[in-house]
């Protein structure tokens, strides 16, 4: 990676205030309260990283409210810079409630500011800056993020940015199907670093189908990286004409929370990525990580060190 470039990963997309259930293993219609917490896939993944000393930026958008505020102060607290983030008087900030679970969690989205992601919050000085452009299936669910985001994919690509991408898919955020493996496919011409999960892919396909067939549907898009996570069976990675690496997830005792393990998860493949270790290390690092995120509950815990976690 190279090292004039100021900034390790931009991350563009949501940022949501998740609200998370304090009940454990119900589902939303059960749950009596919820705790406050700051969240959205690439905003967890740009303070992820940051904890482990890189420079991510995050561009996304937010309401001119008291959840703005919220947020604002948040990432100032962990050092993400807040430059790239546009806070807009006609949309609220968004808003997710998500049930604690030992599985997937059940949610309910209340978009408004988060799809409201322009080109202008994106120059082209930036992209030149960064050595990784990383987005979200969730991002990319909504115009105008969506054509933002495929449009400076393109650039970041053409200027030599590695990109990256987590198909988090859910039918809730999506018009249709359809226009979901559309805009997928139009994404991985850029042959992005792709992070999937089991569920995602149940949820994209409409059935389970088999890694090989998911790995042979992403090569075959011109992806060369493709990153499985399997949950409590590990991980699963694929490079195009390469041997498929398998790994089993770290032991965890209690399980606390699984919201933003596969953020976490990335993030420390992405620190490990962007400091040029082999793969199979990159995977090693993101299952610690993922791991220490299951035991805490809402993003990684302040009091602790997670770059020592690590090594």
């Amino acid at each position: 990676m190279s090292t004039t470039k100021q900034i390790d990963i931009l991350c563009v997309g949501e940022i949501l205030i998740d609200f998370i259930g304090h009940q454990q293993d119900v589902l939303i219609n059960n749950t009596r309260d919820y705790h406050r917490y700051l969240g959205g896939s690439p905003t967890n993944v740009a303070i992820n990283t940051a904890r482990l000393g890189l420079h991510p930026m995050l561009i996304s958008t937010i309401g001119n409210d008291g959840f703005g505020e919220y947020v604002i102060k948040k990432l100032r607290e962990v050092n993400v810079s807040v430059d790239g983030i546009k806070k807009i008087n006609h949309q609220p900030t968004s808003v997710i409630f998500v049930s604690k679970s030992k599985g997937t969690p059940d949610f309910i989205p209340f978009r408004a500011a988060d799809f409201c992601i322009t080109e202008n919050q994106i120059p082209t000085e930036i992209l030149q800056k960064s050595k990784i452009f990383h987005t979200t299936c969730f991002a990319l669910s909504k115009k105008p993020a969506q054509t933002t985001i495929l449009k400076k994919a393109k650039e970041a690509f053409e200027i030599g940015c590695k990109l990256s991408i987590d198909i988090n898919y859910s039918e809730k955020l999506w018009e249709s199907q359809a226009e979901a493996l559309s805009i997928i496919e139009s994404y991985c011409k850029y042959n992005p670093l792709i992070k999937i999960s089991e569920d995602d892919m149940f949820r994209l396909f409409e059935k389970q189908l088999p890694h090989e067939t998911i790995f042979k549907y992403f090569h075959d898009l011109n992806v060369e990286t493709v990153c499985l996570t399997l949950g409590q069976n590990g991980v699963k990675l694929s490079q195009k004409n390469k041997p498929i690496i398998s790994l089993p997830a770290i032991k965890v005792e209690k399980v606390l929370d699984t919201t933003g393990a596969g953020d976490a998860f990335w993030s420390g493949f992405l620190f490990a990525y962007i400091n040029q270790k082999p793969i199979e290390e990159c995977l090693q690092v993101a299952l610690k990580l993922a791991a220490l995120k299951l035991q805490n509950v809402g993003r990684l815990p302040d009091n602790i060190n997670i770059l020592s976690k690590l090594l």
